[in-house]
Parts: structure tokens; sequence; C-alpha cells
């Protein structure tokens, strides 16, 4: 087994993992046409003045916050703007374009043998695959990298697990104390029944901080955690592709027989596209 070496494949796949992340125009859009809707409702039915009220945000946003730190331990938590930030930045993937990748370094390593493809590997992008590429070319027993690279799989699932675990805690706690300052407000109010005229304003403000976290929950939180889940299946099943391509290419498989397997992974309207493609 050669040893790997230092400054190749190595530090590629470093730099490949800092590579550009495009925005999701989507999730912005989506929570600022929510927020607006909202507002505009608020401005067709009334006063927005009415609908504002600071000791209610507070109740919400700080005992969401607060709930969510005492479940998760601090390092995790601290996590939490890098985790929203993912529902905003992503580095697109396509299954489609990975598979006539991995073909194209099957038909070198058919071709010119499984050491060609440390040559070829510089044109690959994709960390994962550089490193599976990697210890198919220095020699790696293919149970062993399939170990590793199914590990490292697992490792990444629970990551998103985790992260995803934060925004679908966030999203339980706000409308948990949205209706803690509902209660709140109403002892406050029906402790105070010498002035009718208060009453209304009262109920007002304490029916408020459970619309704060029914917002939160329903506009933020709980959509950036299905955005996560959405952008985990993605990467897993690029993952799973590149898998099963380094262990086809280390196998020696054909080509068309690698394509074959690894388009199955493949959506069908995705498929058929490939397909057309190829044909023309």
């Amino acid at each position: 087994m050669r040893p790997v070496r230092q400054g190749s494949a190595a530090d590629r796949s470093v730099a490949v993992a800092r590579g550009r992340a495009a925005v999701d125009i989507a999730t912005i859009v989506g929570i600022i046409v929510a927020f607006a809707l909202v507002t505009l409702a608020v401005f067709l039915g009334g006063s927005f003045g009415a609908y504002i009220d600071v000791p209610s945000m507070l109740i919400v946003i700080g005992g969401a916050f607060a709930a969510t730190l005492t479940a998760f331990p601090l390092p995790r938590f601290l996590m939490l703007p890098k985790v929203c930030l993912k529902t905003i930045f992503t580095k697109p993937g396509n299954p489609v374009d990975l598979v006539r990748q991995i073909v194209e370094l099957a038909e070198v390593a058919r071709r010119d043998g499984i050491l060609a493809l440390e040559a070829s590997v510089e044109r690959v992008n994709d960390a994962f695959l550089i490193r599976g590429i990697q210890m198919a070319v220095d020699g790696t027993d293919p149970e062993a990298i399939e170990s590793i690279m199914e590990t490292e799989l697992e490792n990444l699932i629970d990551r998103h697990v985790a992260g995803k675990g934060l925004l679908d805690a966030m999203g339980r706690y706000a409308p948990a104390f949205g209706m803690i300052g509902t209660l709140i407000g109403l002892v406050a109010m029906l402790s105070n029944m010498d002035d009718p005229a208060k009453i209304g304003a009262g109920m007002a403000a304490a029916l408020l901080t459970t619309l704060y976290g029914a917002l939160l929950a329903n506009i933020v939180f709980l959509p950036m955690a299905d955005k996560l889940a959405q952008r985990s299946a993605e990467e897993i099943l690029l993952k799973t592709i590149i898998i099963q391509g380094v262990m086809s290419i280390q196998a020696g498989d054909n080509p068309r027989n690698i394509l074959s397997k690894l388009m199955t992974f493949v959506p069908p309207a995705m498929r058929v596209t490939e397909d057309e493609r190829a044909a023309a």
C-alpha cells in the first residue's frame, strides 16, 4: 500500500470542501413573503401598533432560546446561526453530473489502469469522491474503503440530524412560550378587573404572545428545519452514488454497467433527460 502523499489529493479535498456556496433564494423569499402577507393583513384589519408588544416578544424569543439552550449542550447550541445559514447558502450538486464524472473516471481506470486515476482526480471537485478514489489508487482493501466511506456518511447524517434538531426545538418551544405568555397576561388581567375599559386591551396583549410564537415557529424555524431535511437527503443521495461508484471502479466493473447501476439512484425525470442527451 502506498502512503497518501501530502499536498496532493488530501489538500485538494480540503480546498474543495471550502468551495463556493450558492444562495438559496427560495428560503429568503419564502420568509419575506410570509411576513409581508401577515403585515399586510394587519394593516388591512386594524392598527399596526396594536400588534407590537415588547414584553410578549421577550417572553417568546427569549424563552425559546433559553429552552433550547437547556435542551442542548452549549457547543451545539452555538451552532444555531451556522445551521440557519445552511438553509440559505448551499453547495448545489447534480446527481447526473456526478454519475457522468464517475463513469469518466471508470473509463480511465479501465483503459489505463487504476493508478492513472491519480492524475484524473485533478478534475474532481467533490472532496468525498477524491478521498474514495485516493484510497482505491493507494490499494486500500475494498472492505476498508466501503467501511470508511459509509462511516463518514453515517457521521454526516448524525450531524444533519443534530442541526435539524435545533430548529425543530425552536419550533416547538416558541409556541409553548407564546402560550405561557398568554397565561401570564390573562392572570394579570383577571387580577385587575376594577377597570372594565382595560379588559379588552389586556386580553389583546395576552394573545399577542401566542401570535408571536405561532409566527416564529411556522414562518422561520419549522420551514428551515424542513429545508435542512431536504438538503440532507440530497447530500446523502450524492454520497451514496459516490460510494457505489468508487466500489465499482475499484472492482474493475465495465463503465457501461457502472452507468446503468448509478443511474438507478437518479430521479426518473433527470434520468430521461440524460438519456435524451446521450441519444442526441
